[in-house]
């Protein structure tokens, strides 16, 4: 079996010598062999393909010339596996006649190289039978019901194809490196040269000459979707600078995903997707209220990494009860524990909640909830009930940081999320205050008291606690580190907030919300104020029990 990478490889050649040629999809948990044969920054893409094919189970890959990292893993590769077909296709960058010419002459000299390693031969006329009965139209799919969703950027998985469907999405068109379907020109008078010029006639990537007019491309098939997802593999610069761009000129609300192509991946991705499609249903009618009618409880309940918080709202959103605890090992356990201590506070019994909707890391593990909502829609419809005027949200969590802005009905417009590093978390500071010696509710407190200016030059959390140390040993104040630390999470926020795009006014959410120091680094950071509701931990809770009641 044969492995490529790119959709410029002419795989109907291979296919046509009787091969089976396979699209190589990277699904790795770890980079052990990449990361001891590749530069640490090459591109992960490159990476998870080294990692696929170390496997053993391709007998050779076909590469393209697209980048820099697709290179240096054809050096990696022709050097580690010397007995296998590892061909390097100099894809050209013109699509003219001239182009045309010169990608038929390398195809045909990668052919005769996989003949002589092979021993088979090629024949046209087989060739020709594949593309007489596989010529595919490049179209737009639309459906009605779900939303019809449209991708763009680098190399999106299987997965994130997956995770649409089975939200109930339509993926209307896929523009990324290898998304569409391969549309194979037939001409009787010259196959070989109409196959090429179908081949560099497919949607153009970055590299190509064509890209100059990507973008009125892209224009035209967003105008048919309700919303763009946009994909960029970490370290691929490329496609990031294009979505910066296209962010400022697409009138459709689009969502950047980032990933590293390992399967741990899959959460940052589910939480973002979910949040994304959730934004599109729009606004919901209010719930209309049942003044006189038997009362109806329903309950919200908030699974984060740090805490597990719960809200019991009557059917006139006013808030009955409400409980914050510690999670524990197992996030189905702490919820369990909450429920009952929320249900004894408001004085109810279980058969007293109408609905139940889990938000959160641990939504998906609470049996008894009857539906889960993104902790981001949560958050800004939680953000809405308790202060109407807020656009703005900063949330930090426990292990993640979140920028979320909103319109006047508190709709989520766009968010960015901070999850793929502790630093500026709870847990940071839990860290922090470990080697300060001090209880973590007394490290904002004593930011306060702070005469010296320190700055943390790390945001790292493994670097900032060394750093730490280093200030501990050189007699620095615990007032004056702590300061220094909450500035460091105020800078971390404020470049989280401006991706997301700041507009007041402003509020912080979670349990790092009760925290003065971080309070004020923020609001001087952002110049400001912050509003911060009572008990900032239980925003998503609130928002999750709306959303109950506006299902019922």
């Amino acid at each position: 079996m044969l492995g490529y990478i790119c959709k410029y490889a002419p795989v109907e050649v291979f296919a046509a010598m009787g091969e089976t040629v396979q699209r190589i999809e990277p699904q790795v948990t770890s980079f052990n062999q990449a990361d001891m044969k590749m530069h640490p920054n090459i591109c992960s893409f490159a990476k998870g393909v080294l990692e696929e094919v170390s496997k053993g189970e391709y007998d050779g890959i076909i590469l393209t010339t697209c980048c820099d990292s697709i290179r240096r893993l054809y050096d990696v590769l022709t050097e580690e596996m010397p007995d296998k077909f590892i061909y390097m296709l100099d894809t050209p960058r013109i699509i003219k006649d001239a182009g045309i010419t010169l990608y038929a002459q390398r195809i045909r000299d990668m052919i005769h190289a996989y003949e002589v390693y092979s021993g088979k031969k090629f024949e046209e006329e087989k060739l020709e039978e594949i593309i007489r009965a596989h010529q595919r139209e490049e179209m737009i799919s639309l459906k009605k019901g779900g939303p019809n969703i449209g991708i763009i950027g680098a190399r999106a998985d299987e997965t994130i194809k997956q995770i649409l469907k089975d939200k109930g999405a339509n993926v209307a068109f896929d523009l990324t490196c290898t998304g569409l379907a391969r549309k194979l020109l037939y001409d009787a008078e010259d196959v070989f040269g109409g196959y090429v010029r179908g081949l560099l006639s497919q949607f153009p990537c970055m590299r190509m000459e064509a890209a100059a007019g990507r973008d009125d491309l892209i224009q035209k098939y967003a105008e048919s979707v309700d919303g763009v997802l946009y994909h960029t593999v970490q370290f691929c610069d490329n496609y990031s600078y294009e979505y910066a761009w296209l962010k400022g000129i697409l009138k459709k609300p689009m969502l950047l995903l980032e990933t590293d192509y390992t399967k741990q991946s899959y959460g940052q991705v589910l939480t973002r997707m979910e949040a994304f499609l959730e934004s599109l249903k729009g606004s919901r009618k209010e719930t209309s209220q049942r003044r006189g009618e038997e009362s109806m409880y329903v309950m919200g309940i908030d699974s984060g990494s740090t805490s597990t918080n719960a809200v019991i709202m009557d059917q006139d959103r006013k808030i009955r009860a409400f409980s914050v605890i510690r999670t524990g090992a197992k996030s189905g356990e702490s919820a369990d524990r909450i429920l009952k201590e929320v249900l004894d506070r408001a004085g109810l019994k279980r058969e007293d909640i109408a609905r139940i909707v889990s938000t959160g890391y641990g939504r998906v593990s609470i049996p008894f909830a009857d539906e889960n909502v993104t902790e981001i829609s949560c958050h800004g419809k939680g953000a809405h009930y308790f202060n109407p005027k807020i656009r703005t949200i900063l949330d930090i969590g426990g292990q993640d940081s979140k920028g979320i802005r909103l319109n006047e009905n508190g709709e989520v417009v766009d968010f960015v999320m901070n999850d793929k590093c502790a630093a500026g978390t709870g847990r940071f500071l839990e860290m922090i205050a470990r080697s300060l010696e001090i209880d973590i509710d007394e490290l904002g407190p004593i930011a306060m008291k702070s005469t010296e200016d320190i700055e943390i030059t790390s945001m790292c959390s493994v670097f900032a606690e060394s750093e730490v140390i280093s200030l501990i040993a050189n007699n620095k104040e615990k007032a004056d580190i702590a300061n220094g630390i909450c500035r460091a999470i105020a800078n971390k926020s404020y470049s989280l907030l401006k991706r997301a795009g700041m507009e007041p006014e402003f509020m912080m959410t979670g349990g790092v919300a009760k925290n003065p120091g971080v309070v004020r680094a923020v609001e001087e950071k952002i110049g400001g104020k912050l509003y911060i509701c009572p008990e900032p931990e239980i925003v998503g809770a609130a928002g999750a029990a709306l959303y109950a009641l506006e299902q019922i």
